[in-house]
């Protein structure tokens, strides 16, 4: 069997703490994110981590970043084994990343249309979901730390299809600004 590292009691307490201030953190930042784009008048700067119009794909960014902030700032409160705390959240952003357009395109197409109110509680909602599971894989999940050079890299192509989408989206359904019709930010503007 492999080595894998286990949690104290301690450190879980302290862990919930964190994960539970972090799941209220992202979701004050991703409402500050939606709409510091056009805030900052539509600055390069401020394009690479908020919403540069209201495509799904925009709004994930929103959450995103300030998730993986968090979990800079539970890093440095918190001693946990490096590369199982490194693989849990990655793999639980991917969770988000994956939940959020998912669940809207289930219940839109459902009811032929979104709700703002449906999309905002569910985004806070999977913020939620998404702690939990970290928290849940940090403390739990035996050995997930062999997942940490895989975490490592689909954390970077995030990254990287973040920048690289933002101003050539691909001409799919998630990039596409309901409102608008555009896809990605106007460089027009």
């Amino acid at each position: 069997m492999e080595n894998c590292t286990l949690i104290n009691e301690s450190t879980r307490k302290t862990l919930f703490r964190l994960e539970v201030s972090g799941a209220v953190f992202v979701s004050i930042a991703a409402v500050v994110l939606h709409f510091l784009y056009e805030w900052s008048g539509k600055e390069v700067w401020a394009s690479l981590f908020s919403a540069v119009n209201e495509s799904v794909w925009e709004h994930l960014k929103i959450f995103s970043l300030p998730y993986v902030i968090w979990a800079f700032v539970e890093l440095c409160c918190v001693r946990v084994p490096f590369r199982k705390f490194v693989s849990a959240k990655v793999l639980s952003l991917y969770f988000m990343l994956i939940i959020i357009p998912a669940f809207f395109y289930t219940y839109s197409g459902i009811f032929g249309r979104n709700i703002a109110f449906v999309d905002i509680m569910s985004g806070f909602a999977f913020t939620v979901m998404t702690f939990i599971l970290s928290y849940k894989m940090i403390v739990n999940a035996p050995c997930i730390e062999k997942y940490f050079k895989l975490s490592l890299f689909l954390l970077a192509l995030y990254y990287v299809m973040i920048a690289f989408f933002t101003y050539t989206p691909p001409r799919l359904e998630i990039f596409k600004d309901p409102i608008s019709g555009n896809y990605g930010a106007d460089i027009n503007a």
